[in-house]
């Protein structure tokens, strides 16, 4: 049988909804996509407005390249689309990254996009949902939402450089933050390094 006694999918389809909103860090959701497509994981990609204009801003990506690394790629606005029901089965969602807007969205359920209605899901579903937030210094109302948030069983995963990897380039913390997170899903991606001990 697939499910559970307590309707956790034991053999969900290797499937995941990436969410990227609008915070600084596009970066990170474009290599959320390569990362699935090397692990032959089928991405479900949903890209609020603000993330397209952030795109430009901090990447030599164009909208369309951007999506064409999406195995699916879903309208904003499309709440009658697949990510948008729970009897869509998936790993879950990540939101990289995750705007304070977007996590506030989540927080209180009131979901006015395909993006916060399929992280809702996720949560109620009772999926992996990990937010890479972006933002700091935090004050206390974001303090707060992410407590509720992870109370409500999200994950809430800044993407913070692990300097321990000895990264050499920005493009190699992104990816180490970035397989770091699908470690959260059971995803192994080659880009991590991995803590070997401390060198004598």
């Amino acid at each position: 049988m697939d499910d559970d006694v307590n309707g956790a999918i034991r053999n969900p389809p290797a499937r995941l909804v990436v969410g990227i909103s609008g915070a600084s860090g596009a970066v990170y959701g474009a290599r959320v996509l390569d990362a699935l497509n090397d692990l032959g994981v089928e991405s479900h990609l949903v890209v609020t407005k603000a993330a397209l204009l952030t795109l430009s801003q901090e990447t030599d990506l164009s909208p369309d390249e951007l999506t064409a690394k999406a195995s699916v790629v879903h309208k904003l606005g499309d709440v009658g689309a697949t990510i948008a029901s729970g009897s869509f089965r998936t790993l879950g969602m990540i939101v990289a990254p995750c705007s304070i807007k977007t996590m506030s969205e989540i927080a209180t359920g009131v979901t006015s996009t395909l993006l916060t209605r399929a992280a809702d899901v996720t949560l109620k579903e009772r999926r992996p949902l990990v937010l890479m937030v972006r933002e700091t210094p935090f004050h206390l109302g974001h303090l707060r939402t992410m407590t509720a948030l992870a109370e409500m069983g999200a994950i809430i995963a800044p993407p913070l450089p692990a300097l321990y990897a000895r990264p050499s380039s920005i493009m190699e913390m992104v990816d180490q933050s970035v397989g770091r997170t699908l470690d959260l899903f059971g995803l192994d991606w080659r880009a991590v390094r991995r803590w070997e001990g401390l060198k004598s």
